[in-house]
């Protein structure tokens, strides 16, 4: 289903992600997010123009999966594979095919129902997580951070000393795969979403915490499938 005209919306996303996943992986269906649960992150003018848009069903669920996700990361890592994404939604305004904050969402559930006091947002996608930064960047529980190196190496090592630098409960990735050489960033290798992963899993052990991916960017469906299989794998070590 196309649910806008924004490259983002282009049909064979999901099939291509799908159709890659690693064997040992398990399929999980969500429940939409509640109301209540999507108003801890948007106003209610927010939440009637989504409506009014006809997209609140769909991002609604796809919120859900974030949830979903998170709350399964307390025990062990998970990747919300959603539809339509979020860290472009802000509490009042969306863009970039974004509507709810898939990832705002779900961190601000499990602090409200205590199961976290800290958390780290790593936004690896080639766009700027504008949304997720207006809506949790201003509370002191949760850092927000975007890489912006534009040299292959120097990304990694940026990943890695943020990661080290911040003891969290939860890391929640922000995960797009744009930045790949073949898509829009030409930066990062396939291996090297595999490498983002494992670096999450063990940063996530070291601060016995949890970690989990929301989908977000990835534009070339010729190598996304390959892209979140190897962030998947890497994160499962």
């Amino acid at each position: 289903m196309v649910y806008a005209g924004d490259p983002a919306a282009a049909m064979g996303r999901m099939q291509a992600a799908v159709s890659l996943l690693p064997p040992d992986v398990d399929l999980i269906a969500p429940e939409p997010a509640t109301p209540e649960e999507i108003e801890l992150a948007h106003t209610s003018g927010h939440i009637a123009d989504v409506r009014r848009e006809g997209v609140y069903d769909i991002a609604a669920l796809a919120a859900g999966g974030a949830v979903t996700a998170a709350r399964i990361a307390m025990e062990e890592p998970c990747f919300a594979l959603i539809r339509p994404p979020g860290h472009h939604a802000s509490a009042d305004t969306a863009w970039g095919f974004c509507y709810f904050n898939n990832m705002a969402i779900a961190l601000l559930c499990l602090k409200t129902e205590n199961l976290i006091h800290s958390a780290l947002v790593l936004d690896i996608d080639l766009h700027y997580g504008d949304g997720t930064v207006n809506i949790l960047g201003d509370r002191d529980w949760v850092h927000i951070h975007n890489p912006a190196k534009n040299r292959r190496q120097e990304y990694l090592n940026d990943v890695e000393a943020v990661l080290s630098h911040h003891k969290v409960d939860m890391i929640g990735v922000s995960a797009g795969f744009d930045h790949h050489r073949q898509d829009w960033g030409g930066l990062l290798e396939t291996e090297d979403y595999q490498e983002i992963g494992r670096m999450v899993r063990a940063a996530a052990r070291k601060n016995r915490g949890g970690c989990y991916g929301v989908f977000e960017g990835g534009y070339n469906h010729q190598v996304l499938g390959r892209n979140v299989a190897a962030f998947i794998s890497g994160m499962a070590e």
